[in-house]
């Protein structure tokens, strides 16, 4: 789960890692009542969950309360990069003397955490990395031994910083990791991390997510979350306890277990379709279950055609076969639904749906030929 930067300096602030005092506002009356309490020279601040903010006209420095109420009325409501703003962020302005960049993020290749460092920060970091991979400093983070200041200093002498700038630095990077830790982050980026003119290191941006599988653990983060800005499919899917992953194609593909889900996005694409979404039904694939995932998945305009995958294991064909019947007649299903099932009981739940002679119900014995039949489907060439 993605925050906004204002909810990630709020999870700052719990450790002790310093950022400007600020004010979320969703008015342009507010923006203008918080720049009077804050006072000074302020900075209006779009809140997306998206990058290219300052580019793209979402960040404004304002002299006075008039004058932000002004900013804020320009920058909410606008689309930055197909989101659309509804708050910013009023914060006191930052008199900058240098910008750097630094990040924690979770690296699952190396089942280790990442830490990285610039003496370069800003609106470009990437391109930095990219045309000047030298000024990005990198060291893996042992799970086991976690952070210590050891770390903090190889990345402050590979990132070209001065010995002036290693123990605050380290004293940065302990708070981000608290914090990374603390909250089961996978990323926790701050860009730009400024030099302030009297000395001090402030967290003047904040890029942070949140493992979704913890926010159990995690309720106060958990209640963070934007419910309007979340992809209407991905939100019903979590009220629906579905695990569900919006894809750009328009087959709906459906399966029980992650690997198999997975192996079926690998076949549609191979016979020459787009997979709308990953969703795993679960282990038990009941008739309750099977509506939810329907419900879904049929709730996004673009799903031509539904690619039903089923393995049995422990998992039974045929009650599988009568949960989908189940939820096509109560659901009133019209697009067309490939049905594969193998394993335990796949004869007699094949034979369950052909009995039950629904139009747009087609059953397949194998998984390549089911995948051609969804494609084909979907693209009108069969019906």
């Amino acid at each position: 789960m993605d925050l906004y930067e204002y909810q990630g300096k709020e999870l700052f602030a719990t450790v002790g890692l310093p950022v400007p005092r600020g004010m979320v506002a969703v008015t342009p009356e507010e923006a203008k009542a918080a720049a009077a309490q804050i006072g000074g020279r302020v900075v209006v601040k779009a809140q997306v969950q998206v990058g290219g903010r300052g580019k793209a006209g979402g960040v404004k420095l304002a002299d006075g309360p008039a004058e932000a109420r002004s900013v804020a009325e320009q920058i909410i409501g606008m689309d930055i990069h197909g989101h659309t703003v509804h708050r910013v962020l009023v914060e006191e302005a930052s008199d900058i003397a240098r910008e750097m960049y630094a990040a924690l993020i979770l690296d699952r290749g190396a089942k280790k955490v990442l830490a990285m460092l610039s003496g370069i920060g800003g609106m470009d970091i990437e391109q930095v990395a990219h045309e000047h991979p030298e000024a990005l400093s990198r060291v893996w983070v042992d799970p086991l031994a976690g952070w210590s200041d050891y770390v903090s200093r190889r990345l402050c002498f590979g990132a070209g910083l001065g010995a002036e700038l290693v123990r605050p630095m380290s004293d940065v990077f302990t708070k981000l990791w608290d914090a990374f830790t603390r909250y089961e982050a996978t990323l926790v980026e701050v860009n730009p991390l400024i030099l302030t003119a009297d000395g001090r290191l402030v967290a003047l941006d904040s890029k942070f997510s949140v493992d979704n599988n913890s926010l159990y653990r995690q309720p106060a983060v958990a209640a963070m979350r934007d419910v309007e800005a979340a992809d209407p499919q991905e939100q019903m899917a979590l009220e629906r306890g579905v695990t569900y992953v919006k894809l750009d194609g328009d087959i709906g593909v459906l399966g029980n277990g992650a690997g198999l889900v997975m192996s079926t996005l690998d076949v549609v694409a191979d016979a020459g379709g787009a997979p709308a979404n990953f969703l795993d039904v679960g282990g038990g694939a009941k008739a309750e279950e099977i509506v939810s995932a329907l419900e879904v998945i049929t709730s996004d305009p673009k799903v031509k055609a539904i690619f039903f995958n089923i393995f049995g294991g422990i998992t039974r064909c045929d009650e599988v076969a009568n949960g989908v019947l189940t939820a096509v007649a109560q659901m009133g299903i019209t697009m067309p639904i490939v049905v594969r099932l193998d394993g335990t009981h796949d004869v007699e739940g094949r034979e369950i749906l052909a009995q039950a002679d629904v139009p747009n119900l087609f059953v397949e014995a194998t998984m390549l030929a089911a995948a051609d039949k969804a494609v084909a489907l979907a693209a009108g060439r069969e019906s």
